[in-house]
């Protein structure tokens, strides 16, 4: 993984080289997508296009060339050989000077960066956040920027209690997400997910779950988990094992139906 992209040239990664001034690195004023790749394809690369193109509206960035940025991530695959792995795509505004309001005529910074396949994740174990409220009021909460400061601290909590994510709630102590994946519930035999309404990011995964029918839109509390629960985002299906130190089931027939359900082109 030896060749990224910067801005519009494929570099070594070595080469590589960020202005203090950008906005993405002074102020998190920016996007991100992780994109899985299987056989030398980018899985579901028109979806996160999109979103990247959503999110930079809501950011009000200049429109992004998404022509420009696919032939890009081709060449990055192309160039490392990357049969089996991951792309972090960042676009930031780029620089501007001291203080928040970015310039008249922002000259957005693209870095695509290549990573091999890294081991599938276990079976998780979850605890309810206790620090870290998701806003499901915010419009962050639609997009994949580049803030993940709450997601952070979420997840250290996770960690100092012993646990392998934290389940987010919003405001009216109902499930959001985990710190980086969509939630699925196993409830009298079918699968549900939060509404993005709820503080759900509108995941790749859970998009293609549910115009596949496999997965419906309902609000959550925790206690709806007791039937079983599943993560799920564009790199992982993992099933929960516990919430808060409570056991939970494990539908084995479910998270296969979620796998083959998602992990196709």
């Amino acid at each position: 993984m030896n060749f990224l992209w910067l801005d519009d040239r494929l570099i070594a990664r070595d080469a590589a080289r960020i202005d203090p001034a950008d906005r993405g690195l002074t102020l998190g004023d920016g996007l991100f997508e992780t994109m899985r790749v299987s056989a030398g394809h980018i899985a579901h690369l028109p979806r996160h296009l999109d979103r990247l193109r959503d999110g930079a509206a809501t950011l009000l960035f200049p429109e992004p060339d998404l022509d420009a940025i696919e032939a890009a991530l081709h060449q990055v695959v192309r160039r490392n050989t990357l049969d089996e792995g991951t792309l972090r795509l960042t676009l930031t505004r780029g620089c501007g000077p001291r203080g928040l309001l970015p310039p008249p005529r922002p000259h957005p910074t693209l870095l695509i960066a290549p990573f091999p396949a890294a081991p599938a994740p276990g079976p998780a174990s979850l605890i309810v956040s206790t620090r870290i409220r998701r806003d499901a009021h915010s419009p962050l909460s639609r997009i994949k920027s580049l803030n993940y400061l709450p997601n952070i601290l979420a997840r250290l909590e996770a960690e100092q209690r012993g646990a392998d994510d934290a389940l987010l709630l919003n405001g009216a102590g109902q499930v959001a997400e985990s710190t980086v994946s969509t939630v699925l519930a196993l409830r009298d035999g079918r699968l549900l997910t939060p509404p993005v309404a709820d503080g759900a990011l509108p995941g790749i995964a859970r998009a293609v779950l549910l115009e596949a029918g496999l997965v419906a839109e309902a609000s959550l509390m925790p206690d709806d988990l007791a039937g079983g629960a599943i993560l799920v985002n564009s790199l992982s299906v993992r099933p929960v094992v516990s919430l808060d130190g409570a056991p939970l089931p494990i539908a084995r027939d479910m998270i296969e139906t979620v796998r083959k359900g998602f992990f196709f082109f």
